[in-house]
């Protein structure tokens, strides 16, 4: 008996070597295993191997408690569908932007807006701060220089962090020696360093990143295997370490392949497939392998802040079931909302609780538990000089909130220190003036 494990590689395709060893070996029985069969023009599991005589899908996976349930954050930028240059734009090198539309699919692969990358750095890093910050993180770029400048945006972003350690970000490729002597410290789940893993294509297959906890998609993905593999990046569990679930930040859109049947549906022979065809490649000049024959690298231009700022413009929170089947989407706030009122049974109920509770960041630590990040939506909604408690109470029970000084002149005006000594009153009219600029937790 042959057992291939991953068969949705070589002996997926006519012309492999492995191909060689199971047609040596045919007179033996030969299984193969794959969570992503390949099924395209020229590389075909079910021709080789026949139908799937077993399958278990992401939902048996889920549901039986092996695989972790995610959410998805889509995040648009006000360039995502649509920028284009002015007439006779020059990029940072003096050379004229070709003009036309540019969108997600064109951004760089086609055009690198510079600003964009260090908005995704920036997004990326304000939701680890307000959930984790040691969260085991990958992003996915469109090529290697591509994972080398969103490196250089998440050092930036994360300078406090580097300086604790340099290898809180890295870069693992292919052809990073460096960066891929850190990638079995990187899935370790002992080491906590790396924790934020920059690559193009190397993560996404075969590696097994037991504590990864964020999936951030900034690269186009229009093949549904790769697309699952990416995902199954994602779904270990290890309740032991604290790792239930985990997320999905997508910046193009990617995760519109959900929606797709054969996200978790039968496995169909591609039609067009050719029998006897491997799988087509260039060809390498042998004198110097980054020449490609007959493959002319085209020129990329290089957008600065100056020629195009980008921001996020919205933020959808998506929950998938079992199945990949979009439960809901809702806008942060909305998402804020439901999980506050399916906390607490009401209004008085919040009360009780945030009076009962030793800390005031009890509350807030629980809702970071779901996802929700008081600050950054305080940020969003210019009311971050309002107490968490007045924000928890408008945002879910539509009450009108005041700001921390206006608490704090309220207390004043009562005269609730008059009791105390001249001292004392010196000492809780400080941090009274505290509260009200810094918030609670000062």
């Amino acid at each position: 008996m042959v057992i291939v494990d991953e068969c949705h590689r070589g002996s997926a395709k006519d012309d492999s070597n492995w191909r060689e060893i199971l047609e040596y070996f045919d007179n033996a029985i030969q299984l193969g295993m794959t969570a992503t069969p390949k099924e395209t023009k020229y590389q075909s599991s079910i021709n080789y191997f026949d139908d799937p005589i077993y399958t278990y899908s992401l939902k048996e996976g889920i549901e039986d408690g092996f695989l972790a349930p995610f959410k998805v954050i889509n995040i648009t930028t006000n360039i995502g569908d649509e920028w284009r240059p002015v007439k006779g734009q020059l990029d940072i090198n003096g050379h004229i932007i070709e003009d036309r539309i540019y969108n997600n699919s064109d951004y760089d692969y086609n055009i690198i807006i510079e600003d964009r990358i260090r908005e995704v750095a920036h997004e990326i890093t304000n939701y680890l701060k307000h959930t984790d910050r040691m969260a085991k993180t990958i992003v996915f770029c469109a090529d290697e220089s591509h994972a080398d400048k969103m490196r250089t945006a998440l050092v930036n972003e994360n300078s406090d962090m580097c300086k604790k350690s340099p290898d809180y970000v890295v870069r693992i490729t292919g052809s990073d020696e460096c960066g891929k002597g850190k990638l079995d410290y990187f899935i370790s789940v002992a080491s906590q360093y790396p924790v934020i893993a920059t690559t193009s294509k190397l993560l996404s297959t075969g590696v097994d990143c037991k504590m990864v906890k964020l999936i951030v998609l900034d690269q186009r993905i229009n093949s549904m295997t790769e697309f699952k593999q990416i995902i199954g990046r994602g779904t270990r569990i290890r309740e032991k370490e604290g790792k239930t679930h985990f997320t999905i930040m997508d910046f193009r859109n990617i995760t519109r392949l959900f929606a797709d049947p054969e996200w978790d549906g039968p496995l169909e022979m591609d039609e067009d497939y050719i029998k006897g065809k491997g799988k087509l490649y260039p060809v390498y000049h042998k004198e110097n392998p980054s020449v490609v024959s007959d493959v002319e690298v085209p020129y990329l231009p290089i957008v600065d802040k100056e020629g195009c700022i980008v921001k996020i413009i919205n933020k959808m929170v998506s929950v998938y079931d079992t199945n990949g089947k979009l439960l809901r989407t809702e806008s942060i706030t909305d998402y804020t909302k439901k999980n506050i009122n399916d906390t607490y049974v009401n209004l008085d109920d919040f009360i009780c609780r945030w009076n009962a509770a030793e800390k005031k960041a009890e509350i807030t630590d629980l809702l970071r538990e779901s996802g929700i990040d008081l600050h950054a939506l305080k940020q969003e909604k210019n009311m971050e000089d309002v107490d968490d408690f007045d924000f928890i109470c408008h945002i879910a029970y539509g009450k009108k909130p005041l700001t921390r000084r206006e608490r704090a002149e309220n207390v004043k005006k009562r005269d609730v220190f008059n009791k105390y000594g001249a001292e004392a009153r010196k000492v809780l009219e400080a941090l009274l003036d505290k509260y009200a600029n810094g918030g609670i937790t000062q």
